[in-house]
């Protein structure tokens, strides 16, 4: 079945694509938005089992750094939809946030259900035709967007697209960057999916994996290079995971890639410096034993202490020297975990593919947003937060487009 429309017709229905079909449709704008999986916004709803992490208070430049080598593109989403915007926007849906300790903001119910059933309330409320189970295979001979769909095959030639796929990580949500080579077959440049956000490998000893696996130690430093980060880290069986990792995910894995292993220093007294913690250390030990002193001296947790007896060798003796151990433990990491363990992915459509509107230069009315992009940033609401303001700059893009050239169809 072949169908021409008016319509824009949005692929992925994730925060991105959401987002676009909420702005489209708030313009007066028919939109129709597919989504392979049985319903939407899966990975949305897992992100958020932990705490919804919308977006983060830190400011400006600080904010943008977050992007790395992407802050500039990612800037002009920013101008586009703010954190400032998210939070308002959150709150007209009846969802008041908060800032954490952190910076980090959060709805107050912490979870993410709520907010999507306001959100695809609104939606419906706009005339958004949600189709699940409608998966995009690609372009037909004639030019249109054929979908597998529970009715058969189907062919649309809607007046725009925006191409809301998602990245490669976690695919058992629906998120597989199958799309990669299909664009590039159509002169899209993109690169391949690589993870980020993701744990990285230490080659830790039986002991600690049976202790420790699933327990954090918090708070640490972790420097590489020249950049230092504070936060927590999680202990698993093949690593180490969480938040200050992410934080620094593309440097470890960039070197990992390039050198087939990296050095983490780890510092396991952030708050204190090495004069402090000798004068700690340096206190009588009594009868106490080595990780009993070292917890009630140096204020070490047993998984600090566990990470410490990592390091070949017996311990420092000297209250000096077992404090600039503690303040710098060196990790060899080894390798990254998969995509099927990250939390987001790297590669993907090139920025230098779209233009300032998020349209692709090879396929005039074709616009894509969120993760499909190659750009990432860490946890802390600065991967959603982007995500919804490139939703937000396509929709924008294609409203641009149509007013500009007329069009009522688009083809590829």
């Amino acid at each position: 079945m072949t169908v021409t429309s008016s319509a824009i017709h949005i692929i992925g229905a994730g925060p991105s694509g959401l987002m676009a079909a909420e702005r489209l449709a708030s313009a007066g704008r028919k939109v129709v938005v597919h989504e392979r999986m049985p319903s939407v916004a899966r990975k949305f709803l897992l992100a958020g089992r932990g705490g919804l992490n919308l977006t983060h208070s830190e400011a400006g430049e600080a904010f943008l750094s977050r992007y790395g080598a992407e802050g500039g593109r990612v800037s002009a989403w920013l101008d586009a939809f703010s954190p400032a915007d998210l939070i308002a926007w959150a709150e007209g849906l009846d969802q008041p946030v908060f800032t954490g300790s952190s910076g980090r903001v959060f709805p107050k119910a912490m979870k993410a259900s709520p907010l999507l059933r306001a959100w695809l309330a609104r939606l419906s409320g706009l005339g958004v035709e949600i189709r699940t189970r409608s998966e995009w295979t690609g372009w037909a001979a004639d030019g249109g967007l054929a979908f597998d769909t529970p009715e058969g095959s189907v062919v649309e030639h809607p007046a725009a697209v925006v191409l809301a796929l998602g990245g490669a990580s976690w695919p058992r949500l629906g998120s597989r960057g199958e799309w990669l080579d299909g664009l590039a077959a159509r002169g899209v440049d993109a690169t391949p999916f690589r993870p980020a956000n993701a744990g990285f490998d230490v080659a830790w000893s039986p002991i600690l994996v049976e202790r420790f696996a699933g327990h954090p130690v918090k708070p640490v430093r972790l420097t590489h290079g020249d950049r230092s980060v504070q936060g927590e880290v999680m202990l698993t069986r093949y690593g180490l995971e969480g938040g200050a990792i992410y934080a620094l995910s593309r440097d470890l894995r960039e070197a990992v890639e390039r050198d087939g292993s990296t050095v983490l220093t780890v510092d396991l007294r952030p708050g204190l410096s090495v004069e402090a913690l000798t004068e700690r250390l340096a206190r009588p030990r009594g009868k106490d034993s080595a990780s009993n002193w070292l917890r009630k001296a140096g204020g070490l947790s047993a998984e600090a202490v566990a990470v410490l007896r990592e390091i070949p060798g017996d311990l420092p003796t000297g209250a000096e020297k077992m404090a600039k151990r503690i303040k710098a433990v060196r990790l060899t990491l080894t390798g990254a975990q998969g995509l099927d363990r990250a939390i987001s992915s790297a590669g993907g459509v090139s920025l230098d593919a779209v233009d300032d509107r998020l349209m692709l230069t090879a396929l005039p009315g074709v616009f894509v947003a969120g993760e499909m992009l190659d750009w990432e940033a860490p946890t802390g609401g600065y991967l959603l937060q982007a995500s919804f303001a490139s939703g937000v700059v396509a929709a924008d893009g294609v409203l641009g487009w149509l007013d500009a050239t007329g069009s009522d169809r688009t083809t590829a």
